[in-house]
Formats: structure tokens, C-alpha cells, sequence
């Protein structure tokens, strides 16, 4: 006999309320909650695939969020799951067309790889960004100038059309930092790229007194890692650690490459990295004696 199913969460109501990181995140909330439906009725991905005429593939990337869902098929598999009460299938079909809703970072589509849509969806919805940087001032915190001295350096073939879309992206992202809701920002910065001039003297002496105004936000925090950490301020390249305050959403780990990036949510994964962050935080400068190298950097650049 089936188990009884639960009423829908009080999660997913939240989320049509109060929805935050657009489409990416409510992808991940509907799917983690239809895979707890799927596994309390004790039913394979397989079923559940033939059930929306796919594969288990797709049950798989629904359940991790990873693609939009369509309305017919949680309507087939809140069936198939035994969820047959109007209201709770109300909700999970609200949120289903919820997740093809574009978030404002799609109009940028055209410069947007889906790789890098997916952190911004999650920065929109975390309550903490903790993140280490070791070539550049962290994207959250760097200036128009600087950000385009960044662009022209990643992007040596793009027109000058393409790089300014490219800015004009990565400046409306740094909203969210002085926004409703905005999250906490610990950024531990590595001490050679305060004192790389990247776009000339005048765009760095600028960043900096960027970075000294940001940090006296009550939600940004930043350190900057000396170069007398020596091995471990080298901690494989930069590291970012998304956490939120919905259940439904574990802490992630963000790490970029070149043209890609990955995105670790194992518990194992994450507490390797947090250990990481932990034992970067602890040994890099205080808030205050970065906040003094920073003022001495200006100085030297004046």
C-alpha cells in the first residue's frame, strides 16, 4: 500500500509569496521536492520517466534542477505520486510555470553562457557569499573600469560591442549587494591583485577606493590575503561558497574555469572547501588591517 502523501510543503508556498533567485533556484526547490514525493511512494526514475513519456535521464536533471519543468509533466508525476488534493497540486503547478519565467539576467543571453546563469540565479537567492580571489578583484565588487580592463583580458576577440554588454551585465549583478534582501558578503582578496595595475594606474587606484567604500557596508566583509600566507593563499584558484536560508537549497561551492565551471553541493565536497575558506579567513589580515593595507595601496598609487 502507498504511503500517505504529505500536504505541499510550506516552502513551496513561501516561494510563490516571495520568490528570490528567479527561474534557477525555483528550478531546484520544485525538483527537490517532487525527487521526496518520487522516493516516499517508493517509485523508480524509470516509472517516473515513462510516466512523462521521457528517461530517467530526465527525471534526473528535473530533480536537480537543471532544466525548466513543464506543467503537464508535474501534473503527471504529482498523479503518479498520489498527490490528487487541488490545492497542493495548485501550488506545485504555480511554481512550475514559475521556472519559465525569465530572470532579469536574461535579456543578457546574447554574452549569458548557461554555466555562469546558473551563479547568478544563486547569488540572487543566498543569504551568505563567501568567496576567494586570487587574479582579480571578485566580480561582486569590481568597478565599470575594472571590469572592463577584466572583459578585454578574458575576451581579446569580442567586438566592443559584445565587452560593453559584458560590463553592463556584471555592473547590474553588483545590485543585489545594495538591495532589498541583500546577502553578506565575505570576499578574502589575494594581496597580488591589489597591486596588479590591471587597466592602468588610474582604473586600479580607483578599484581601490571601490573596494574601501564597499567594505564599509554592514554586509561586506573583506580581507585581503598577504603574501606571507605563502602555499595556502594558492588554494587551486578562486573559490566561491553560496549558503541560504531556505532548506531546500544546500550550500554550494562554485568553482570557475576558463570556459566552464562546477557547482559541488555533496556534503563532503563542501566542507572540504568551507575548511579551506575557514583556514583563509583566519590567516589573512583582519577587516581593519585590510582596510589599512587598502589605504596604504591608495597612497603608493597617488
Amino acid at each position: 500500500m502507498r504511503a500517505a502523501q504529505p500536504s505541499s510543503p510550506p516552502s513551496l508556498r513561501r516561494y510563490l509569496e516571495h520568490p528570490r533567485g528567479g527561474p534557477t533556484v525555483l528550478r531546484i526547490v520544485l525538483g527537490t521536492q517532487l525527487r521526496r514525493l518520487r522516493e516516499a511512494a517508493g517509485i523508480s526514475r524509470e516509472a517516473a520517466g515513462d510516466a512523462i513519456r521521457g528517461s530517467h535521464a530526465k527525471i534526473s536533471r528535473l530533480e536537480l534542477g537543471r532544466v525548466s519543468c513543464k506543467e503537464r509533466d508535474v501534473a503527471d508525476l504529482l498523479t503518479l505520486y498520489g498527490v490528487t488534493d487541488d490545492t497542493d497540486r495548485s501550488v506545485f503547478l504555480s511554481l512550475a510555470r514559475r521556472t519559465s519565467t525569465p530572470g532579469w539576467w536574461h535579456q543578457y543571453g546574447d554574452v549569458l553562457p548557461n554555466w555562469f546563469e546558473t551563479l547568478i540565479g544563486l547569488e540572487e537567492a543566498a543569504s551568505v557569499i563567501r568567496t576567494y580571489e586570487v587574479q582579480f578583484v571578485p566580480g561582486l565588487l569590481q568597478t565599470e573600469a575594472y571590469a572592463r580592463a577584466v572583459t578585454e583580458l578574458g575576451h581579446p576577440r569580442a567586438s566592443a560591442q559584445e565587452i560593453e554588454r559584458r560590463v553592463a551585465l556584471r555592473v547590474q549583478r553588483q545590485q543585489l549587494l545594495t538591495g532589498p534582501d541583500a546577502p553578506r558578503l565575505w570576499a578574502v582578496i589575494d594581496e597580488a591583485s591589489l597591486r596588479r595595475p590591471l587597466g592602468g594606474l588610474e582604473v586600479m587606484a580607483d578599484q581601490l577606493r571601490h573596494l574601501r567604500a564597499m567594505a564599509e557596508l554592514p554586509n561586506v566583509t573583506l580581507q585581503v590575503a598577504p603574501f606571507s600566507l605563502g602555499g595556502l593563499a594558492a588554494a587551486g584558484g578562486p573559490i566561491t561558497i553560496l549558503r541560504f536560508l531556505e532548506p531546500d537549497l544546500p550550500d554550494i561551492v562554485y568553482l570557475e574555469q576558463l570556459t566552464s565551471a562546477l557547482y559541488l553541493d555533496k556534503r563532503d565536497d563542501v566542507d572540504h572547501y568551507l575548511a579551506v575558506m575557514d583556514r583563509l579567513s583566519a590567516q589573512s589580515e583582519s577587516p581593519r588591517e585590510s582596510l589599512a593595507i587598502l589605504e596604504r595601496l591608495m597612497k603608493h598609487d597617488g
